[in-house]
């Protein structure tokens, strides 16, 4: 009861794991958070009761039934869990909160305004959780986690506005992505610096107060915003959320003896729908950092100066940058205002490489971190760099939220983003980082946590430690602080398997101890992760044919199938794929063909076997290629798939050429 309502609560879930439900925190959450909106929206909770049950086997993360929110039992943590996840968890609770007031109490009338729900919940619990929460730093995780995944989204030939054409109720279901969530939470955090935080606030309540248990569309929106604001929005709105793909915002400096005589932030964009320029309205922050040792040798990038712009033409000059010194580090959308790709100067990316870890600011070495991790997926930096930068600097990262995002990306980079000549070394320089890390990280921390988790993954296409990983997990030795939690337990035995470290009697007898739920499942992934032609070809069957596995044991065969670094025994993958296109589709209901198909996807690639090196002469595109040619009338979600699959392909072959040409930077090795 806050004085604006009393609401009862409830938490559910199976009784075979209510032992590790932490109810009584989720309880304080859910009390938060309906305070924090009943304050926002000035519009009490309109649904009497509010219970949250954490149920199994289910295909989404949540789903916000006025007054019974549903959510995956997953986020009842069974083992050792970072504060990151606890943060993740706490987000998706107060998004699902959000939906009473933005979805249930106003509803779109059809697809098409999509965004009025799921863009207003992911920005709104965020914002609840920044606010109304012990994770204060929420913006900063978003930045480089959650955002991320709409930019990735936006740069697919699949993109499309965030208020989109949707005809039919299949097309609405593709829509549930990374733009629709990420990018559209991004723009709102955008409009509300755009217009300003209280004239957003008085927007929204009119805007229940008119609608409320009624239907509204984007003109209803507008029309109350622009009576808060006093601004004209139209334009916003077409710019924003009418056209499609990425702005990319730089810096032009002209300086003479290390003084700025002329400063110009720019910005270019072409609508994916069109492929016509288009120009954003961009409130954004720009930071000058100058690097400094005090008297103990401790580094830090200072920010001596910050710049708010209106960057609402191709260009603005900054007169205020007229007359000071080049800076260490240019960053431009500091504290992460806007949605859009920063690129970095020379000078900006090297001190980023070497030094970001000295930025005080968390949510600005997130807008660094975000930079690094863009440039690299563009085939702007090397792979090597990142890789290098990431256990440098991530290493020592004290928000967990980063460090977790930022190491779990160098996986990614190493299997994706170098050529095939040289993965090996490099997957062993991740192996030995992650393994030395985890004996010197603070005993019983996320860190140690983190590392322990980036160990599994090295130790999964690398068998160089499988001595020491056996010797922690039979104790002859002991590492200070390590939790051997279930899940931990599972993912190095399954890297031992994965290398064929592991015979499969020790991994049945480990399922015989485990008594969690996940133990089944757990023991399938690690059974079909071992690197066996005669394995994968009885898993690949397996997918094809049983169509009646569980959705938890289903991705879990895909994923250990998939493994990383298995090429080899995967014989003839290519044509074994496209063959399965349609009868996996047709054969399952769509979130479980998505699953297999999504990741089952031959996305394990080398240059060198593209024709004259050109990515889009490489065997998995052309034969994409030719699917999607001889398929044309195929769902629109399944060619999707194909799309975009041969599009990350496409991305990660001009990373490696891109790394090929250039000399890996020489930078101090990655240490504790």
């Amino acid at each position: 009861s806050d004085g604006a309502a009393t609401v009862p609560l409830a938490v559910l879930c199976r009784q075979s794991i209510a032992e590790a439900m932490d109810a009584q925190t989720v309880l304080d959450l859910t009390k938060a958070g309906l305070t924090f909106f009943h304050a926002l929206f000035a519009y009490p909770y309109p649904w009497g009761k509010y219970d949250s049950i954490f149920v199994p086997e289910y295909n989404l993360g949540a789903m916000e039934n006025p007054g019974l929110v549903t959510f995956n039992d997953q986020y009842i943590f069974q083992s050792a869990a970072t504060r990151h996840q606890y943060e993740a968890r706490a987000t998706t609770i107060l998004h699902e909160m959000a939906h009473m007031w933005f979805g249930d109490l106003v509803t779109p009338p059809w697809w098409s305004d999509l965004w009025l729900k799921e863009s207003f919940a992911d920005y709104l619990g965020t914002l609840a959780a920044a606010e109304a929460s012990e994770f204060t730093q929420a913006w900063t995780s978003f930045a480089l986690a959650r955002k991320s995944r709409g930019s990735a989204d936006d740069q697919r030939p699949t993109t499309h506005p965030i208020v989109a054409d949707i005809p039919d109720v299949e097309a609405a279901s593709q829509n549930f992505d990374g733009i629709t969530y990420s990018k559209g939470a991004a723009v709102l955090k955008q409009l509300a610096a755009y217009v300003g935080s209280d004239a957003f606030t008085r927007a929204t309540r009119a805007y229940f107060r008119t609608h409320a248990f009624g239907c509204a569309t984007l003109e209803d929106l507008l029309q109350a915003l622009q009576e808060a604001s006093g601004r004209h929005l139209q334009s916003w709105a077409h710019e924003w959320l009418a056209t499609a793909g990425i702005s990319t915002i730089t810096a032009q400096v002209d300086a003479r003896a290390d003084t700025i005589e002329r400063f110009t932030v720019t910005q270019s964009g072409v609508d994916a729908m069109t492929g016509e320029p288009v120009v954003r309205p961009h409130r954004l922050a720009v930071g000058f950092y100058r690097h400094e040792d005090d008297q103990g040798g401790i580094e830090s990038l200072t920010r001596t100066h910050r710049f708010e712009v209106d960057l609402v033409d191709d260009s603005v000059d900054v007169p205020e940058a007229v007359g000071l010194p080049l800076p260490d580090l240019l960053l431009l959308n500091d504290d992460d205002l806007t949605y859009a790709i920063v690129r970095l100067d020379e000078t900006s990316t090297r001190t980023a490489l070497d030094r970001l870890g000295a930025i005080p600011e968390a949510l600005s070495r997130a807008v660094a971190w975000g930079a690094l991790w863009d440039a690299c997926r563009d085939g702007l930096l090397s792979g090597h760099d990142y890789v290098d930068a990431a256990l440098h600097q991530a290493g020592r990262e004290p928000h967990p939220g980063l460090q977790s995002v930022a190491l779990h990306r160098v996986p990614l980079a190493v299997e994706r983003f170098l050529a095939g000549q040289d993965r090996m070394a490099a997957r062993r320089r991740v192996l030995d980082a992650a393994w030395e890390h985890l004996l010197t990280a603070a005993p019983g921390s996320d860190a140690q946590l983190t590392w322990a988790r980036i160990l599994a993954l090295a130790a999964s296409v690398d068998d160089a430690r499988a001595q020491d990983l056996r010797d922690v997990l039979t104790g002859r030795r002991v590492v200070d602080g390590l939790v051997l939690s279930t899940q931990l337990t599972w993912s190095w035995w399954t890297a031992l398997s994965a290398t064929g470290q592991a015979a499969e009697p020790e991994l049945r007898r480990l399922r015989e101890l485990d008594r969690t739920s996940l133990a089944p499942i757990r023991l399938e992934q690690a059974l079909a992760a071992r690197p066996d032609a005669a394995v994968k070809e009885a898993v690949w069957t397996a997918l094809l044919r049983e169509t009646t596995a569980s959705n938890d044991l289903v991705t879990a065969r895909v994923t250990g199938w998939a493994q990383a670094g298995q090429e080899h025994v995967r014989p003839g993958r290519l044509a074994a794929y496209l063959a399965a296109l349609e009868p996996v589709w047709h054969g399952r209901g769509q979130e479980i063909a998505e699953r297999i198909l999504q990741v089952a996807f031959p996305s394990e690639v080398d240059l060198s076997d593209a024709a004259d090196g050109d990515p889009i002469n490489h065997p998995v595109v052309l034969g994409a290629t030719a699917w999607l040619g001889a398929h044309p009338d195929a769902p629109r979600a399944l060619r999707s798939i194909v799309i975009e699959g041969s599009d990350d392909v496409v991305r990660a072959l001009r990373a490696q050429a891109f790394t090929e040409v250039t000399r890996p930077r020489v930078v101090s090795a990655p240490s504790p």
